[in-house]
């Protein structure tokens, strides 16, 4: 079952889940009954409300998984229902020769990095029960940036959490649910929202630029022998100053 408890800010501050709307000036509009359907998604509001949605042909699409065995051996596009698998033994190899990172399978959407303005990850997940201590989407900064990343949401156990810290999302196995990701760059913000509401907001800090990832990328304790996640319907929307 969703928490509604409050959520932690970086530096220690607490904010309720329900006040994390108007922190980044995303609000839930009241439509005519005919337009509802575009606005109402799984009971949510609509979060990607006065965003442009870029384009993301296949190719922006980028597969980094263990170098040692062919791709198809740890992830599966299925063209015909759009859900992408990813998986990753604990005991893989690095995606590349000249890294010494743990195991992953993810995809980099390239193409649409960032460093100003207002950006939104959307995709529907589903992590399948046994699956522990894998990040499965991230913010992450430039490469050999002061910071690797901005945000990452990694599953330890059934629990969705913020790295390895505060809870995002329990009992999040075995079952499709919507992530929204907020990343205002200007004010230095990440708000995290499932199935429409509001779950996590952080303060962050700025870095040169950003891009989305998505997938399993092995963490650090509680990890079990495999990992996977599956993800259809991934979208990117931006929404520039004024």
């Amino acid at each position: 079952m969703a928490s509604s408890s409050p959520r932690t800010l970086a530096g220690g501050a607490v904010v309720p889940a329900a006040a994390l709307l108007p922190v980044l000036l995303i609000l839930c509009v009241v439509v005519a009954p005919a337009a509802a359907a575009a606005v109402a998604v799984d009971g949510g509001c609509n979060l990607t409300a006065g965003f442009v949605q870029v384009d993301l042909p296949e190719g922006n699409f980028v597969v980094q998984s263990p170098y040692d065995v062919p791709e198809n051996q740890r992830y599966s596009y299925d063209v015909a229902t759009g859900v992408r698998t990813f998986w990753v033994y604990a005991d893989d190899k690095p995606f590349n020769t000249v890294t010494a990172t743990n195991p992953r399978t993810e995809v980099r959407l390239a193409g649409h990095d960032y460093s100003s303005g207002v950006w939104q990850f959307e995709g529907y997940g589903y992590v399948p029960s046994g699956t522990s201590g894998t990040s499965v989407m991230q913010i992450h900064n430039e490469d050999a940036g002061a910071h690797a990343t901005t945000l990452m949401l990694h599953v330890y156990n059934g629990t969705l959490r913020y790295y390895s810290g505060a809870a995002v999302e329990d009992g999040i196995y075995d079952r499709w649910f919507r992530l929204n990701v907020v990343h205002d760059v200007g004010a230095s913000s990440v708000a995290v929202y499932l199935d429409g509401a509001p779950r996590l907001a952080v303060n962050v800090t700025p870095s040169a630029s950003h891009y989305f990832k998505f997938g399993v990328y092995v963490q650090h304790h509680d990890v079990s022998p495999r990992v996977e996640s599956r993800w259809r319907n991934v979208a990117v929307y931006t929404k520039p100053y004024y």
